[in-house]
This record gives structure tokens, sequence and C-alpha cells, in this order.
């Protein structure tokens, strides 16, 4: 198969989808890569390690497109790349389809096979290729949070940890799946009081065996949260719906009862937000306020560690591109139920529950396009 690896074109995107090792493990198994120049220079790899590895350096996005069999990415297309993508082609990115109607629509239309990173299950219903992202951006919304809630930045001018006879900040945190476990350790180790909220009790007993003695796990519902933004100084939101829009767990009626200065942090907003008063920003301009609260909601946080997310990422993402590559994925759909999970996409029809949910659009099960053609 003719794999093109695309150089990322959203703003302050650093990462690429695949480190040069990786080109080297494709090309044993006897794929074309076509790596687009300069690609990798956001995390350290010149056009000259891709070239060792065996990849062809290929001169602009057009040619990728024109030529590869499987498209890959970081991020989703952007508006300037849609007419580029040809029917039949297979896209392997982060789609997070549930919190954009025009990019669904846009793929709809191009006809081609949409395999999201971030619907790719474990058999125990984990996310293989959202965690190490979630993992990064976790601990990076601790950081954001510490950074933001100083005066100098607009926040209260609070110290996360405190310092002797002077009590920590308060750090509340929405969600205790991978990043909200990740954000609520790093505000730990900063010294912070963290409540750590989430609705599944067997996942709190395991959180009030693991986290440190000053992070408390409690169960989640609108009163708790309602009572706990009132003391918090920094909320970090970390709520995932599989596929689907996050609910709104903040309203705009809540900001009134918050602290002037206080931070809030929504990591969920590739997934729509989890405050009804977030929209999403950039690294450039990454925070700006509501009710004066200062709010972050960088899209892509991890890009801004590209070091570490683009040998994370190759990490998890590489045995599914080499899986769908040799197979074709409709065959490696049918031998993994995780890709299968994957799928959201075909033809133009929606083969995922949650992104048909999102915008009352039709649905057909994966199962449906996997059906061998008589």
């Amino acid at each position: 198969m003719i794999v093109g690896i695309l150089k990322e074109i959203k703003a302050e995107e650093n990462r690429v989808c695949m480190t040069p090792a990786g080109v080297e493990v494709m090309k044993n198994h006897g794929h074309q890569v076509l790596v687009e120049t300069a690609a990798g220079h956001g995390s350290g790899f010149s056009d000259e390690d891709y070239l060792a590895a065996g990849a062809d350096i290929v001169a602009s996005n057009t040619d990728i497109f024109a030529k590869a069999e499987m498209l890959m990415h970081v991020k989703e297309p952007q508006p300037c790349e849609y007419d580029l993508i040809r029917p039949g082609q297979i896209f392997f990115t982060y789609f997070h389809f549930a919190a954009s109607e025009s990019l669904t629509r846009a793929m709809l239309e191009r006809q081609v096979t949409c395999i999201a990173y971030e619907t790719i299950e474990n058999p125990d219903g984990s996310l293989p290729l959202l965690t190490p992202m979630s993992e990064v951006a976790g601990r990076m919304a601790a950081q954001q949070g510490a950074k933001y809630v100083e005066r100098t930045q607009g926040g209260r001018g609070i110290l996360l940890g405190g310092v002797p006879g002077v009590p920590p900040a308060t750090v509340l945190v929405l969600g205790g799946g991978v990043v909200g476990t990740h954000a609520a350790q790093m505000a730990c180790g900063l010294g912070a009081k963290v409540y750590l909220l989430d609705m599944n009790l067997d996942r709190l007993r395991h959180l009030a065996e693991v986290m440190p003695k000053n992070c408390f796990p409690m169960m989640s519902s609108p009163a708790t949260v309602r009572e706990l933004v009132q003391e918090a100084d920094v909320v970090i939101g970390a709520v995932l719906l599989h596929g689907a829009k996050a609910p709104k767990l903040v309203t705009r009626e809540m900001l009134k009862s918050m602290k002037p200065g206080a931070v809030l942090v929504d990591v969920a907003i590739d997934q729509g937000g989890c405050f009804e008063t977030s929209k999403p920003t950039t690294h450039a301009n990454p925070i700006y306020e509501v009710d004066d609260i200062v709010h972050y909601c960088v899209a892509n946080m991890p890009g801004a560690v590209p070091l570490t997310s683009t040998f994370a990422l190759t990490n998890a993402t590489l045995p599914y591109a080499v899986a769908i590559s040799d197979q074709g994925w409709q065959q490696a759909a049918r031998e993994n139920r995780g890709i299968e999970a994957g799928v959201n996409i075909v033809n133009g029809q929606i083969t995922y529950p949650g992104v048909a949910e999102a915008f009352g659009m039709p649905y057909v099960p994966v199962d449906e396009v996997l059906k061998p053609t008589p």
C-alpha cells in the first residue's frame, strides 16, 4: 500500500503522525511511504532522517493526496485539504467528528473511508490511540492551570502548592479517566488540594486507593459541581463520551459563583467542550475571559510538546497502521474489533452511532458495510 504522511497545517501543531522508526517498520512490511517535506521538523526529524528510514520525500501535499492510498495526519483534515481528498482513499487520523458538522459533511461528500484514532477500542473498552495524547494533555492541563492562575496571566495570583503557613490552591478535576487522573496526579504533585469527580463508583474506589492523600475522589453530580466550582481556583474539564459530544458540566450561570480570576482548562474542547462558555483557542492565543473567569481551551494541547507527543503517538498508532496497510481496511476491521470501532465514515455513510446522533444524520452499522460483496 502507498501510505502518505502529511505535514500538519493546523495552527501551532508541531507533531507528525509517524517517526522515522515507524516508517522503517512500514517499509519492512513492503509498503511505500510518502512523507511531505518538512513534516517532521516540528518534532525534531529532518527529511534526511526519513530518507534513511526508506521514505520517499514529496515536495507538496498535493502530490501525496494524488498518490497515496492511505493518508495519515495527527489532526483532522483542514478545509483547504478537502478538495484534494479522492474518493476511495483511507484517512487515518484524529477526527472528533461529533464536534464538527462541517467536517463530517465534507468527509461524507468526499466518499472516503475515515478511521478515527479516538474511537479505536481495546477489548476492555479503553481507547489505545487516545490514551497517550490524553496522558500528555492531562499532565499539561495541570501545568497550564498553574500558569494561568498567576496574576501576571490574568488569574487570581495563587500558587498551586502554597507555602508553609499559606494554604494551597484548590483544583477541581471533572472526569476520572486517563486525562483526569493524570491532571490530578500533576496537581497533587504540585501540592494543590484536588477534588476528582467521576460517576463510576468502582472507578472512584480504585482512585481512592491509588491517588495521593491530597486528592479527594468524589461522586459527580450537578449539585456537587455547583458546590465545588465556588471553592476551586482551577477547574479542569476531562470528561469523554466515546465518539460523541462532551456534556456541558459547568454552565454560564455557575461562573458567577466562582472566584474572579479562577481558571477553566477544557481538555474536552476537541469534543465540543464540557463548559458552556468554551470555544476553541490556539497556542498563540490560548486564553480569554468570561465573567472574570480565565478560559484555556487549546484544541491541540499535546502539539506544544511534540518531542514527547510524536513518539507516544507513533508507539500507539503504528501497529494499527501496519494492520490496515497489510490487510486492507475491510479485512483488518473484520479481524480486529478495535479497528472496526474506529471506522466512522465509509463511502458517504456514517458508521459510528455517536457521530450520527450528534447531527441527526442516518446511521449504517459498520457490520453492514463490511459484508463481503456477493
